[in-house]
């Protein structure tokens, strides 16, 4: 009988957590995985009178109301192409596939094509909240037809996170079962193929560069300010109630706080200093290479992961490689407070003006069209990055959707120019007592580079030109044309090219 609203493949938390979501918000669901065990056990464990389990591919998909809409939230790469490969001989044309983990957006852009020409649709979506979002309530971030759009939008739009209007804070959730109304949704159609996933590898890119700020702004406060976790997860706390108000900067207040159950030291003391990640990050950088868009901040995120990687390597290097000794630094603490929060403020706005170029090349590179403004209002609640911060985005592009750089408008400039003092401070300190700041520092180097006139590039094309005859351009002339020196003999006319 078909009965149920939607579909969903693969009960890990993510996709349990996503299922139960769903059926709180009313929508029957049937649920499946590879092993009916898990399904039994979360059938068990949930006696939710809107889920259904299957142990039969085929009795799962025939369950499912036409058209179909099925929800896949299974490893990214060859798992879900090979689940893909198994549910298409039991569908019918006008059926929806949506992908809900965290693709690689070329791929999804092929598995979209490759769909839409045996006639269905394919949905890529961006999931963002981790466990508790999928549960209470996700950003979601979908990308396909407009037409598959359609048919999942009232799911999509009903489970996702809430933005209360006139505050602009999320909607807290309460318990699961008790499902949120008012306020804006945190769903949108982002665009078409892979649009949705490539905006959630962006978001995950910036998620790299405000977690690194804040780990540097924390490394300032106790090895420069002398400062114990307690204390600074105060600060972080304050924080949260002024301009940083995020969902990163509140944990982060929690975790410093927190003592270790076993040793009842603070709890950050006895976490090992090595940082994992699963390549988001990663790939935001490395688009940003191939697209040839500055990212230096998030690239400088994951770089630092890798560093802390090599724990046993910088432990033996800390015994031979010498620096600076923090010694007397006798400095106010009050002032290095507000000093910090500057400097995150400042680079958090360089980061994100540097995610928003990212998406806007990849608009034209893809055939987007992308609404910049709603992509930061969307972030408003239930993903990682989720802040108040996000709200003078949305802003800024309300006033210019054209605006080519976040740094250019004016509220970013007017914070720029009032904070920039106290972020070189902190940045020259930092360098000064060897502490690394890779993200404030290059969050720095970008502005300044990003405002200069003229950069000593100029220089750099002259030595291609020299070793590799790779021409240049002349500041005397138009744009476009192209000259060589012929260096053996520099004293020869140049040729233009």
């Amino acid at each position: 009988m078909n009965n149920s609203d939607i579909g969903l493949i693969g009960l890990a938390v993510m996709g349990q957590n996503l299922a139960l979501n769903i059926a709180d918000h009313g929508f029957h669901i049937s649920v499946f995985n590879r092993t009916f065990a898990k399904t039994e056990q979360f059938l068990q464990n949930n006696n939710h009178p809107n889920l259904d389990g299957f142990e039969n591919l085929k009795d799962f998909v025939e369950s499912i109301s036409k058209p179909r809409k099925i929800i896949i939230m299974v490893q990214a790469g060859n798992a879900t192409d090979a689940v893909i490969e198994g549910l298409t001989p039991l569908l019918d044309q006008g059926d929806v596939i949506i992908d809900g983990g965290n693709a690689k957006w070329t791929d999804t852009i092929r598995r979209e094509k490759d769909l839409g020409e045996k006639g269905f649709y394919f949905v890529g979506s961006g999931v963002s909240g981790g466990e508790e979002g999928a549960r209470l309530g996700p950003s979601l971030m979908p990308g396909g037809t407009l037409k598959s759009w359609d048919l999942i939008k009232d799911i999509w739009t009903s489970i996702s996170a809430k933005v209360d209007e006139t505050s602009g804070k999320p909607i807290e959730g309460g318990k699961p079962g008790a499902p949120v109304s008012g306020g804006f949704s945190c769903a949108a159609y982002i665009g078409e193929n892979g649009a949705g996933h490539y905006v959630k590898m962006v978001h995950n890119g910036i998620e790299y560069g405000d977690m690194q700020m804040i780990c540097e702004a924390y490394h300032i406060l106790s090895s420069i300010g002398g400062m114990d976790s307690y204390k600074i997860g105060e600060v972080f706390k304050q924080w949260n109630e002024e301009i940083l108000d995020s969902f990163l900067v509140e944990i982060t207040g929690d975790i410093l706080c927190q003592s270790d159950p076993v040793t009842n030291k603070p709890f950050v003391d006895i976490v090992l200093d090595t940082a994992g990640q699963k390549g988001t990050g990663k790939w935001t950088s490395v688009n940003a290479l191939d697209m040839g868009v500055p990212a230096p901040t998030v690239s400088e995120a994951v770089f630092a992961r890798c560093l802390s990687a090599v724990k046993e390597e910088r432990v033996a290097a800390s015994t031979q490689l010498t620096g600076p000794t923090l010694e007397n630094l006798n400095v106010n603490v009050e002032e290095l407070v507000k000093s910090v929060r500057d400097a995150l403020y400042c680079s958090k706005i360089c980061s994100y003006a540097q995610g928003f170029q990212l998406m806007r090349e990849a608009q034209n590179e893809y055939n987007w069209n992308l609404d910049f403004g709603q992509i930061a209002q969307i972030w408003r609640g239930g993903c990682i990055i989720r802040a108040a911060f996000l709200q003078k985005i949305t802003e800024a592009f309300e006033r210019d959707k054209n605006l080519p750089n976040l740094l250019l408008d004016q509220y970013f400039k007017d914070c720029i120019s009032e904070y920039q003092p106290n972020w070189r401070k902190v940045v020259s300190m930092a360098v000064a007592n060897g502490i690394p700041t890779p993200t404030f520092s290059s969050a720095i180097a970008y502005y300044d580079g990003y405002r200069a006139a003229r950069l000593p590039q100029n220089l750099l094309q002259a030595q291609r030109d020299y070793f590799g005859a790779h021409t240049y351009e002349r500041t005397d002339q138009d744009r476009g044309h192209f000259y060589h020196l012929d260096w053996p003999h520099p004293n020869r006319p140049e040729r233009k090219i």
